[in-house]
């Protein structure tokens, strides 16, 4: 694929908001997670909250999208100036010509489970639940657009933990149909009963921290945030640029990955070739690392597969929590402030390394000359993307 430029993003995670909040949390090795208090829910877990999301008031002309989910995004909006760098891009492709591509996995579910508290004598749900503008699947996708003043072509991705990273390759094909010339990409997931509580049914959540590469890890801890980037055809001075996107599907299993890790193998070598790239211009990994001990181990033999051990990786969840549909954005950008710089982050909370898991794990921040990154994704039911970051110059 033509490389194209990231020119402006913005993250907001269970670490601050805002790139620089971020940063210097992931230089402190600073963890965002902390036992779970949201909603007083009775889980023995930790959760990556973002800190002021419910004390977010929306303007008059959006309340109609009122949600946690809208909520976050709209916190996610006003940091780093990205709202502005929005307005330049508009003024200058046209608002048809910019897109809107966003992944979620339960978008503003949590407005519904609230107004399922408020069913009526006849179980009718109360008559002020807007469901398309908050529960809807595309909700944050039409928000986006009506905050922004955008008409380019939007939808939303849903394919589970890879959906903000898939986003990535839409814009760029879409760029190269020739549709538009510039893109918002990114996700936004916030925190939600179901989410919690079926992630709990299903045995992967961790009631302690979670420890991806640990010898004991337990499972998830989840998080929220919002992950966005300004994609364009052409820019100045760009922060990074997306050289390559690798998508397979393997549909191993509903929850569980390939114990090979087969898909992701898939992925990775197609954003290598897809960037024309070997696996040895790679300074630094961006694992899925979720903490589960099925997915640590495929992902290590997968990637083992494709790049050998030496090349340094570790997995920011232990810092943000699984951040579930926003995944693969808050990554991105996390690799993109890798390029800018020269950090190669710790993953978090490690005790004892899993001496079954064999790649160059840092347990500790590296500081290094970094010019591509690739960040991995791998959602349910085999949905997988790898995407290839290079630096800005």
């Amino acid at each position: 694929m033509k490389p194209v430029a990231i020119s402006a993003s913005t993250l907001s995670t269970a670490l601050g908001a805002g790139r620089t909040t971020n940063l210097e949390a992931l230089q402190a090795q600073r963890t965002g997670l902390a036992p779970v208090t949201f909603m007083d829910l009775p889980l023995p877990t930790w959760v990556g909250e973002v800190a002021g999301v419910d004390a977010v008031a929306l303007p008059e002309a959006l309340s109609e999208f009122d949600c946690r989910n809208n909520r976050l995004a709209w916190l996610g909006l006003q940091q780093d100036g990205f709202v502005d760098a929005v307005a330049a891009a508009r003024a200058r492709w046209g608002a048809g010509r910019v897109g809107v591509f966003l992944g979620t996995s339960t978008s503003g579910l949590l407005q519904t489970e609230l107004a399922y508290r408020r069913r009526g004598a006849n179980s009718a749900l109360p008559a002020d639940f807007l469901y398309g503008p908050t529960q809807n699947t595309y909700s944050v996708a039409g928000f986006v657009v009506r905050a922004l003043r955008l008409q380019g072509p939007s939808w939303v991705v849903s394919t589970a933990c890879s959906s903000s990273a898939k986003v990535f390759g839409t814009a760029a094909r879409m760029m190269e149909l020739g549709l538009i010339d510039a893109a918002v990409v990114g996700g936004v997931d916030s925190l939600c009963l179901s989410t919690l509580y079926g992630f709990n049914s299903l045995e992967l959540l961790s009631d302690e921290i979670c420890r991806p590469w640990d010898a004991s890890r337990k499972g998830l801890s989840i998080g929220e945030a919002a992950a966005f980037a300004l994609l364009e055809r052409e820019v100045d001075t760009p922060e990074g640029w997306l050289l390559g996107v690798g998508e397979s599907n393997d549909g191993y299993h509903m929850s569980t990955p390939h114990p090979e890790g087969a898909g992701a193998i898939a992925a990775m070598r197609a954003s290598l070739a897809d960037a024309q790239l070997q696996p040895g211009d790679i300074d630094y990994i961006n694992l899925h690392g979720t903490a589960t001990p099925s997915n640590d181990a495929a992902e290590d033999n997968a990637v083992r597969n494709v790049f050998g051990t030496a090349t340094p990786c570790s997995s920011t969840k232990g810092a943000t929590g699984h951040t579930l549909g926003a995944a693969g954005g808050v990554e991105a950008l996390v690799a993109l402030l890798a390029l800018e710089h020269g950090l190669l982050p710790a993953g978090l909370n490690v005790q004892t390394r899993d001496p079954a898991l064999l790649m160059n794990y840092l347990q500790d921040n590296r500081s290094a000359s970094v010019k591509r990154v690739l960040s991995n994704s791998f959602g349910f039911g085999g949905s997988n993307a790898s995407l290839v970051f290079g630096a800005a110059a």
